[in-house]
């Protein structure tokens, strides 16, 4: 479950590139370690797509 702290990947390299996902109030914020900016999506829009990905 994500919180309000940023997640990084399971599958992130030792060496600090990682996607990392946050939730921020009603928006779930996704983002690389290498680039500050941050794409955000409705929560419910997220949870569709790791549904799609079962």
């Amino acid at each position: 479950m994500l919180t309000s702290d940023w997640n990084k990947a399971s599958y992130s390299r030792a060496q600090g590139e990682c996607v990392r996902a946050r939730l921020d109030e009603e928006e779930i914020q996704v983002g690389d370690t290498r680039n500050p900016e941050v794409l955000g999506f409705p929560a419910s829009e997220w949870l569709a797509l790791l549904k799609s990905l079962q």
